[in-house]
Formats: C-alpha cells, structure tokens, sequence
C-alpha cells in the first residue's frame, strides 16, 4: 500500500467517518489509522481475515463514491492551496491574520 493512498483515505476517513457503520469506522480507523494487519484487526473481532479484507475493501470504495459526490477533500485541498497562494502575496498584516483564522478552522 503506498503513502499517497494511506494518505488519501485517512483523510476520506475523517471527512466521511459519520457515514460509516460503527464496525466500518473500527475497521478502518484500526488497519489505516493505527497500522493494524488485517490479522490483527480479525483476531481482536473474532471474525476471519477474509472478512477483515472484504469489509476494508467495500469500505474504502463507499469512501470515494463519497468523495466522487461530495467533493469534501478534494474541496479542502483547493482551499487550502489558495490559502497558501494568498499567504505568498505582500498582503497587509491585517489580511495575514484572516488567512490564518481561516485556515484554523479547517
């Protein structure tokens, strides 16, 4: 699994986490979150690790028709490339301190 990928739904994780079922959100938060193997994660469910798999697999595909619909993350990314743009320009001290309270509440 690469950095980008465990990256990128990390954050699918935290921005679509309340539409997931509360064994989803297990799932996931334990194998992308906490680096859990899916041995580790059957074990500690008492279920198979094909289960495990299976689960993380339909999981992580709801996640990006999520994204697909939603846009969220990919929203935030463009926010928060804009943000830094204006942070490069010669702005007034007062316009540096609405770019940081804006990216604050990201």
């Amino acid at each position: 699994m690469t950095l980008d990928k465990t990256n990128r739904m990390n954050y699918l994780i935290d921005f679509y986490q309340e539409l997931l079922t509360p064994k989803q959100r297990n799932y996931m938060s334990l194998y992308y979150l906490d680096d859990f193997s899916l041995g580790e994660i059957a074990d500690e469910f008492e279920v198979s690790r094909q289960a495990v798999y299976d689960n993380i697999k339909r999981t992580e595909a709801m996640l990006e028709q999520y994204e697909e619909r939603l846009a969220l993350f990919k929203k935030y990314e463009q926010r928060k490339l804009l943000l830094d743009q204006l942070k490069q320009l010669d702005l007034p001290s007062e316009a540096l301190v609405t770019i940081t309270a804006l990216e604050q509440l990201e």
